[in-house]
């Protein structure tokens, strides 16, 4: 492969990151005029390339190019779109943008004009609040304001600091305005939070795109199904979970109460103290049983590179479960926990489930896409996509238990319990976006139907909702493991080993799964085959 696109795609992705780190406000005017033109200059430049001319994985690169100028061009017109709605609940919000907007311009300070802007902000946010109705404004909107008015906050203290103290006729003009307006702020920030509901801990509010939204989010994953579709296929992966789930109970001499089974897996934990251990012992026989088998090459730098740390009490409340990548996070009850905490903690890190969360964490999980990540094709981060991200790992959940990975009937519950999950999360995320479902019925869904901790369930849906993920991103968990095992399975067909799909899979780096397989399997760059693969129906 010639270095033409990667040097291409790593200027255009240092352009965005730049942009993004010198107008660091959503709502600031002059990054989404400076993203516009951004996107429209790179598309420009790509659009110019004679696509015959270029190497077959430079074609590849840009047609991702390109559809990753289209993505980020929706999500743009959708964040304007987003902040016009809550504009009525929050008018300061763009003149304050406005202003920062000059400082990282570098524009000549007018110190009266600024302290007039401030003065005027303060005075509409008490207007705000004076006029605050229960009611009136959805959770969704009200939640919304609050988080850009808390960005818009920080912004301000930047913008003070920078000035305050070196400007004397700032300091003249706009100490005052500008404590006043803090304040204000804050009261209105509080205020917004009381009548969303947001002043008690375990409300959760989310903010659903829509169905429009998802329909664009899909085409540019390159995943030619229906929302609602995919609803049915999470329904069909829960019905494929539950029946494996009585087998393993009748295994177990509990008939085919899988609730039972579960139960007795729960309470199978080791000791505190001991869980760092039992992580170690895990991922060494993970790593043995790939290389004993010989799916995946696991360099030396790999196999000893791997770190654990120790996840705190505050930040289990939203990531209950452990998290990976370069290093394993463990989720396991600390000492300051209530007592009702400790107890949900231990069950839900058990020595069964944790079999299936070490190596999805670990070897070959996430840290092997750091590992090569970081070593080949790095110009293709830019394709970040949760699809490519957690399919990799769930593909080797199933293949795992497909080849009897799982040791016991008690093993299989706590790997299917996972898989059940996952299913479970493409129906209550696409639902939630749909409008269908509130972020509460997502909670009673994984307590009741897939056998949650309640602290734990609840943990997950704020994690899965509160806006650091993508719309998809928890549908795309299980529906990218079947899109990686398709693949996979196609690629045996035409004589690949197990080793070569992984190693080849794995090293080519980010991007939709439909054009890794058309990498792998040497297929077209054609519109059939990047974007009407239609991986879910095989017999």
């Amino acid at each position: 492969m010639s270095d033409r696109m990667a040097d291409l795609l790593t200027a255009l992705a240092a352009d965005f990151r730049w942009l993004g780190r010198q107008f660091s406000l959503e709502c600031s005017p002059e990054q989404a005029l400076r993203g516009q033109r951004l996107l429209s200059s790179w598309r420009q430049r790509l659009d110019a390339l004679p696509a015959v001319d270029l190497a077959r994985d430079d074609q590849l690169d840009r047609l991702l190019a390109l559809n990753w100028l289209d993505l980020h061009a929706h999500r743009l017109e959708r964040d304007l779109t987003r902040q016009r709605e809550i504009a009525p609940l929050a008018p300061f919000l763009m003149p304050l943008a406005q202003l920062d907007d000059q400082r990282r311009r570098m524009d000549d300070l007018d110190p009266r004009a600024a302290a007039e802007v401030l003065a005027r902000a303060a005075g509409q946010a008490e207007a705000c609040l004076k006029s605050a109705e229960p009611g009136e404004v959805s959770a969704v909107l009200r939640s919304r304001a609050v988080k850009a008015v808390e960005r818009v906050k920080t912004a301000l203290a930047d913008f003070d600091t920078f000035y305050a103290g070196y400007d004397p006729l700032y300091s003249w003009w706009c100490a005052a305005p500008m404590a006043a307006l803090v304040k204000a702020l804050g009261s209105f920030i509080d205020e917004q939070k009381r009548l969303a509901g947001l002043d008690d801990e375990a409300v959760i509010v989310g903010d659903p795109i829509g169905r429009h939204g998802l329909v664009e989010e899909l085409a540019a994953t390159w995943v030619p199904y229906e929302p609602e579709e995919l609803v049915a296929v999470g329904r069909a992966q829960m019905d494929f979970c539950l029946g494996e789930l009585r087998a393993a109970a009748a295994e177990m001499g509990l008939g085919d109460d899988w609730r039972a089974a579960l139960e007795r897996v729960k309470n199978d934990h080791v000791p505190p103290g001991q869980q760092p251990a039992l992580v170690r012992d895990l991922a060494v026989e993970a790593i043995g049983y790939l290389e004993g088998n010989d799916l995946l090459t696991v360099p030396d730098t790999a196999r000893d590179g791997w770190r654990m740390s120790m996840m705190s009490a505050e930040r289990q409340k939203v990531n209950p479960f452990f998290l990976g990548g370069e290093q394993i996070i463990i989720s396991f009850p600390t000492s300051e926990m209530p007592h009702e905490a400790k107890l949900m903690s231990l069950r839900g890190n058990n020595r069964h489930f944790c079999r299936a969360t070490v190596q999805h964490e670990l070897i070959p999980g996430h840290f092997m896409q750091s590992y090569w990540g970081d070593r080949l094709n790095t110009h293709r981060r830019l394709f970040y996509n949760p699809f490519w991200v957690e399919g990799w790992p769930l593909h080797w959940e199933m293949l795992l238990y497909e080849r009897g990975y799982p040791q016991s009937p008690e093993n299989r519950v706590g790997m299917l319990f996972w898989r059940l999950h996952r299913a479970a999360r493409i129906v209550f995320s696409i639902e939630f976006h749909l409008g269908l479902r509130s972020a509460e019925q997502c909670v009673e869904m994984l307590i009741h139907e897939v056998g949650h901790e309640p602290d734990n369930a609840r943990g997950e849906v704020r994690r899965s909702l509160g806006g650091d993920y993508d719309a998809l991103y928890q549908a795309a968990y299980l529906l990218g493991g079947l899109q990686v095992r398709r693949a996979y399975r196609e690629a045996l067909a035409q004589g690949q080993t197990p080793r070569q799909f992984h190693d080849g899979f794995i090293r080519a780096g980010c991007m939709p799964i439909a054009a890794a397989r058309a990498l792998l399997l040497g297929l077209p760059f054609d519109e059939a085959t990047l974007r009407g693969w239609r991986f879910l129906d095989e017999a």
